[in-house]
């Protein structure tokens, strides 16, 4: 399979390289996997795809995906969602598949591998996805996410990026040979540290000798915010130079904000809102903490750990495969303050562990975490499904 990919990067006589189509459903500021949709076409053209990423929104939702698209160099299309009964999806997707010249449809979440399905029925391509987690939870999302999962046994391939996750699809029902691990990746010439950390945390304004805490994701109650600013709580009340900046946004935002003035730490611990450049501030970081409850393998601690930032993360999912504790990042156990107060304690503690910390976790991306050798893999998935030539 390498070899076939080796050919295809040399050969010139490919009058039209496979087109493929990448599709997710988004809304607010997306997540994570908007970095990795977006980043790939740029990855997939010297190993001879070109691609189009395809965002169904709301009206009007468009504009953050343009940009983001725009700097990534990806070619992209908005389709407007009408919501569950837009019955006109699968029509408007089918005809930019064959507009595009399409071979294959990438679907990155429930919705669009549901439409997926509807949309091989119009137009002949072969159907991968991306299962990036399950995480988000509400009354509605155990029917969705069983729905998902059936649609799957039906792809061509399933890619997912955690062994949990690759796990679980094989429990439900998915072939083995149809169902491939491949973790998340980082662009390691983007997120790598440019500025010492005391420059970059002056140009936020925070003081060089408060320890600065981050977090990244998505305001919702999987994330466990809640429990990290309680942590940071309990730390500034012993007197511990610490303060917490949250990025993001999600429907928890109002509750967040009122635990944050009901504890009178609005100066120390901040939420500063989506950023759709996280580098400034993971290289002004001290630390990075995941306080997450579920997670697959989300892609901001990737990059913390490739900004040299030490990383302080539950054990949930798919993160103990990627940190091992007390070698390049420590581990705690999810749902619990305490647990979160000793870790990064522990950061303050030892502030030699935490920069030995830090530079194992940048060893950690380069050898096994690089988005470039992540593309390849993709990029040999989609030589299966099309066959060998």
């Amino acid at each position: 399979m390498r070899e076939m990919l080796r050919r295809r990067e040399k050969s010139d006589n490919d009058a039209v390289s496979p087109h493929v189509l990448h599709i997710r459903s988004a809304t607010g500021h997306g997540g994570g996997p908007e970095r990795t949709i977006l980043n790939a076409p740029r990855y997939l053209g010297p190993l001879g795809y070109t691609s189009t990423c395809v965002y169904l929104h709301h009206r009007n939702g468009d504009q953050f995906l343009r940009e983001r698209a725009a700097a990534a160099g990806a070619d992209f299309i908005s389709v407007v969602d009408h919501g569950p009964l837009d019955v006109s999806l699968p029509r408007k997707i089918g005809s930019i598949c064959r507009s595009t010249n399409a071979t294959i449809l990438h679907s990155h979440d429930y919705k669009t591998d549901v439409l997926g399905l509807m949309v091989r029925r119009l137009v002949p391509v072969k159907l991968v996805a991306t299962v990036h987690g399950w995480g988000v939870q509400n009354w509605k999302t155990p029917l969705y996410h069983r729905l998902d999962k059936l649609s799957l046994r039906q792809f061509d391939a399933v890619i997912c990026v955690s062994k949990d996750l690759y796990e679980e699809c094989l429990r439900c029902g998915i072939h083995a040979s149809r169902c491939h691990q491949i973790d998340n990746g980082v662009d390691t010439k983007i997120f790598q540290r440019t500025l010492p950390g005391n420059e970059a945390k002056r140009r936020l304004g925070v003081p060089r000798d408060c320890m600065l805490l981050g977090a990244l994701g998505r305001l919702s109650p999987e994330k466990g915010f809640d429990l990290l600013i309680a942590a940071v709580d309990r730390l500034i009340g012993q007197g511990r130079d610490v303060s917490l900046w949250i990025a993001g946004e999600g429907p928890q935002r109002a509750k967040l904000r009122e635990q944050i003035d009901r504890l009178g730490h609005g100066e120390r611990i901040r939420l500063v809102g989506h950023l759709d450049d996280v580098t400034g501030l993971l290289g002004a970081l001290d630390g990075y903490v995941l306080s997450s409850l579920r997670e697959g393998l989300p892609m901001v601690v990737l990059e913390a750990m490739a900004m040299e930032v030490p990383v302080v993360a539950t054990r949930t999912a798919g993160v103990p495969t990627l940190i091992r504790d007390g070698e390049n990042g420590l581990l705690v156990d999810s749902g619990s303050v305490d647990e979160l107060v000793t870790g990064i304690t522990r950061l303050l503690d030892n502030p030699a562990e935490a920069t030995q910390l830090a530079q194992a976790g940048r060893t950690t991306i380069e050898q096994s975490y690089s988005f470039e050798q992540r593309m390849k893999r993709v990029a040999e998935v989609y030589e299966e499904c099309r066959g060998a030539e």
